[in-house]
């Protein structure tokens, strides 16, 4: 079954989940062919292993704090706080504390 996606002018709400935090999921909010959006939600102490995908892609933290590593630095990422990144970079993610990230991805042309 496919996943339901925001569909053109279609209003996604992105604020913060706050008590809601600790039950909610990652989800995928919409996707084009060239574009996609996601609410990654970590827990505390979880990581996302290091992986690298095609296009260049933003991790907008909106409520917690993780830690974005790459080969070469760490970027600390608290509540408004967004780091962008170029297709082909090897990134992992720490949560600090539970937390829940806005996830923009450029995808390659189909």
């Amino acid at each position: 079954m496919a996943l339901p996606h925001a569909l053109p002018l279609e209003t996604i709400d992105v604020r913060p989940l706050g008590p809601g935090l600790k039950d909610a999921l990652t989800t995928s909010l919409l996707k084009t062919p060239r574009l996609q959006l996601m609410r990654l939600v970590l827990p505390a102490g979880r990581s996302v292993p290091e992986h690298q995908v095609a296009g260049p892609i933003t991790v907008h933290c909106l409520e917690g704090e993780a830690i974005l590593t790459t080969p070469s630095r760490s970027c600390r990422l608290e509540a408004g706080r967004l780091v962008m990144l170029e297709g082909g970079e090897p990134h992992g993610l720490q949560a600090v504390s539970d937390a829940s990230l806005l996830v923009t991805l450029v995808l390659s042309p189909a």
